[in-house]
């Protein structure tokens, strides 16, 4: 993705009026931990050894440990949420079309979410809201694309 609009941090709500094909906001970044692939390990029943054991990951094509990719799917969505941009506005997700497994993530990757509105349509039978497609990108410390996809999801018009 190209440059963006805005600054990491948070951006403050946006309602379905405020939105347009083109807009693009990037995330702060954070760093994936030990902890972090514990956790999901202990919450999904997931304890694959290419996630969770280091001899094992050790002998395997990447050397190492990979993270989760489910994990790096809700890493990116906690980084929307860290923008604001929906926080308030979202009504529901409606659907993950075409996610993508790029590259890997491991355990001490930094990463930010790159997002891009691809369309906005209002509702035609309820004008309080409308559906927002939006291609998601998880972007590494080295610029690589990790991750891709669209999540869409349905959106508030603004209130006043």
């Amino acid at each position: 993705m190209s440059t963006a609009q805005s600054a990491p941090g948070r951006e403050g709500v946006h309602y379905l009026d405020d939105l347009h094909p083109g807009q693009r906001f990037v995330s702060a970044a954070r760093t994936v931990t030990e902890a972090d692939v514990v956790a999901f390990a202990g919450l999904s029943g997931d304890f694959n050894p290419i996630h969770t054991d280091v001899e094992f990951a050790a002998k395997s094509v990447y050397a190492k440990r990979v993270v989760y990719g489910l994990l790096g799917l809700s890493i990116a969505t906690g980084l929307l949420d860290r923008l604001g941009i929906f926080s308030g506005s979202a009504m529901a997700m409606l659907g993950i079309d075409g996610w993508k497994f790029t590259v890997p993530v491991f355990i001490g990757d930094t990463v930010h979410l790159e997002l891009e509105i691809l369309d906005v349509r209002p509702s035609r039978s309820k004008p309080d809201r409308g559906v927002v497609e939006r291609k998601f990108e998880l972007v590494n410390q080295h610029g690589e694309i990790c991750q891709t996809g669209r999540i869409d999801v349905l959106v508030r018009r603004s209130p006043g």
